[in-house]
């Protein structure tokens, strides 16, 4: 067995183990396998990807935006448990890279015209996709979906950040 291999197997036992005690603990049971095995790490089909506005922050205050449901096309591909790239096609008509690091996926675009300033002009946002495996229903991941604008946009000396609550499931 490889190294990889082996610390693959060590993680995914000492993982399911802590979680389960700790579900446990609270009163509540979990099914044996209910975690991704970390050589499984390649997501490819198509998914659809919602991004919840009704528990969007704006610059870390909670603010209703609206919701987002789209169709993504990802792609990926692994060397190993550690090193996965790939990308994802969205049906909004975007594509981004897709990478794999600290168990986490993560996709990155630019939206143009993102920011629409009150003297006409505009200025783009910076979105920034991020998900892991949802330990507790391990058919789809949950994370953010958080973009940026620069600071200095509209004359104001701050970043415009807004950040929602993201699922990505499989569509079947």
């Amino acid at each position: 067995m490889s190294a990889n291999r082996e610390r693959a197997s060590w993680y995914r036992k000492t993982m399911g183990a802590t979680i389960a005690c700790s579900l446990a603990f609270a009163g509540l049971t979990m099914a044996p396998d209910a975690y991704a095995d970390p050589h499984d790490v390649e997501i490819n089909g198509v998914y659809t990807a919602f991004s919840d506005g009704q528990n969007a922050k704006t610059n870390d205050r909670f603010h209703d935006e609206a919701s987002v449901t789209a169709t993504w096309t990802v792609t990926s591909n692994c060397e190993t448990f550690m090193e996965c790239t790939g990308s994802v096609r969205s049906d909004q008509g975007w594509v981004a890279q897709l990478t794999y690091l600290d168990l986490r996926w993560r996709a990155v675009h630019v939206i143009d015209d993102w920011i629409k300033c009150p003297d006409g002009t505009t200025a783009p946002g910076e979105q920034y996709f991020s998900f892991t495996i949802d330990f507790l229903n391990p058919s789809r991941f949950t994370g953010w979906d958080k973009t940026v604008g620069p600071s200095g946009a509209c004359g104001r000396n701050q970043w415009l950040a807004v950040e929602m609550p993201f699922v990505l499931t499989p569509k079947g």
